[in-house]
């Protein structure tokens, strides 16, 4: 809080005179509120303070994730989602209001980086092959890291707030209209209906492979799936040049 006008202020002023300057200094009990009224913490306090609030609730997210893909939302209470990050049930009402509110931010958080991830591989690509192979090679490593938050996400995504759900939907439009729009470059005669299918197709690939592929190592897995994925949605004609500007191989001559 800062004072209107200090210089009219006379409470809470201590003069005092140094090399013939006069100081004044505010003490924090200045009724005018002149100066800056300290509560006591220093600013390093306050950025642990909300640097351990931070982390918390990142702890209660990344919890959340694992329980609601185990039991489903409606299988976990405020308890479990508090034991699960080292907290009583009740202290998990400090960062979100409600159950329904740590879905949202666990859905809601999902598509936004998603969305905003999209928009960054693009924005890099060389040319728009470029911006496919990128777009694949994310999507594998969210699908890869996040493979909790895609099961809560085609199993309880009805149980967000109306709100919450259009939020959601909007930003996952978004997000397959971004691939949409590269492979309708890639492939100008190709209606863009049948490039929704694809993408939609190459996603249910991407997001369900991660729950069954453990038992290779997850560099492997991720190649694999960048694989399949780009023969899934452009023909081969597109990633290689085609055979009829290639020389023809010569003719075959037999022994007399």
């Amino acid at each position: 809080m800062w004072c209107r006008s200090p210089s009219s202020c006379s409470q809470g002023s201590v003069s005092t005179h140094s090399l013939d300057r006069q100081v004044s200094v505010r003490s924090p009990s200045c009724p005018c509120g002149g100066g800056r009224v300290s509560d006591g913490t220093s600013p390093r306090r306050e950025t642990a303070r909300h640097r351990a609030k931070a982390d918390r609730r990142a702890l209660l997210l990344a919890a959340a994730a694992r329980l609601f893909a185990q039991s489903g939302f409606d299988g976990v209470s405020i308890e479990d989602l508090g034991a699960a990050a080292g907290v009583s049930g009740p202290a998990v009402y400090r960062h979100f209001p409600s159950k329904q509110a740590v879905l949202a931010a666990l859905l809601v958080g999902a598509s936004e980086r998603l969305a905003a991830g999209g928009r960054e591989v693009l924005e890099a690509a060389a040319d728009d092959l470029d911006a496919l192979r990128s777009l694949i090679r994310f999507h594998v490593e969210f699908a890869l890291a996040d493979p909790d938050v895609i099961r809560v996400q085609d199993r309880d995504l009805d149980s967000l707030g109306p709100a919450d759900s259009r939020t959601v939907r909007a930003l996952q439009r978004s997000y397959v209209e971004e691939w949409v729009g590269v492979l309708a470059r890639l492939r100008p005669d190709t209606d863009p209906a049948e490039l929704r299918i694809r993408a939609h197709a190459t996603f249910g690939l991407l997001n369900s492979t991660p729950h069954s592929a453990r038992s290779l190592p997850r560099r492997r897995v991720g190649a694999l799936l960048e694989e399949m994925a780009l023969a899934a949605l452009l023909p081969s004609a597109v990633l290689t040049p085609s055979s009829a500007s290639s020389p023809a191989p010569p003719a075959s001559r037999r022994r007399p």
